[in-house]
């Protein structure tokens, strides 16, 4: 069997350093070091470096999070428990938080906030909206207006985020139990009303 082809040895190891350290913390020496990559390699897949790298890790990452979510919306107009469906929206952040013993963070955010290059901060800020627009698709199939399901959408990804956060601080899961008990009244009263 082959070992992966330099250019993606460097986006696998990138995604997980950026979300343990954040864009800067992850250095390139560590990134080489961890993709078992030259800098010759490196700029031969990514001209412009490491940026170059973090924009095209943080675009793979949207489509993984788009391709859990599309797959979600599909289940939310039919689901016959939202706490089931929350169940499993959550573990697909909650999941790798707790193995990793709450070490790997989220790359999107750490992306976001990386002030200092505008490209990798575009491409987080297009996920959240590409991400916002697919839950508030599958809010407004369940005959949520347009502007609720929107705004439903951009929340449910606020309460996720935040609760990595927290869950990284504290060491603790209690803030996607706290996340998924009131996203699930909001859900229920806003469901009922339809």
């Amino acid at each position: 069997m082959t070992s992966p082809r330099p250019r993606t040895r460097l986006l696998a190891s990138t995604i997980p350093m950026v979300q343990e350290f954040g864009v800067h913390g992850a250095g390139l020496t560590e990134l080489l070091k961890r993709s078992n990559t030259s800098r010759n390699s490196l700029y031969q897949h990514f001209p412009t470096g490491k940026t170059e790298v973090v924009e095209t890790a943080t675009r793979i990452v949207s489509r993984v999070v788009g391709s859990h979510l599309s797959a979600m919306v599909q289940q939310l107009p039919t689901t016959s428990s939202i706490d089931r469906w929350l169940d499993e929206l959550l573990a697909f952040w909650l999941d790798p938080l707790e193995s990793s013993d709450y070490r790997l963070g989220s790359f999107m955010m750490a992306a976001a906030l990386d002030e200092f290059d505008p490209t990798v901060q575009s491409a987080a800020g297009q996920a959240f909206t590409d991400w916002t627009a697919l839950l508030a698709g599958g809010l407004v199939e369940t005959g949520l207006d347009n502007s609720t399901a929107r705004s439903i959408g951009g929340l449910l990804l606020s309460v996720i985020e935040g609760a990595i956060v927290q869950s990284r601080a504290l060491k603790s899961s209690e803030p996607f139990t706290d996340a998924h008990s009131q996203l699930s009244v909001l859900l229920r009263c806003q469901l009922a009303q339809n």
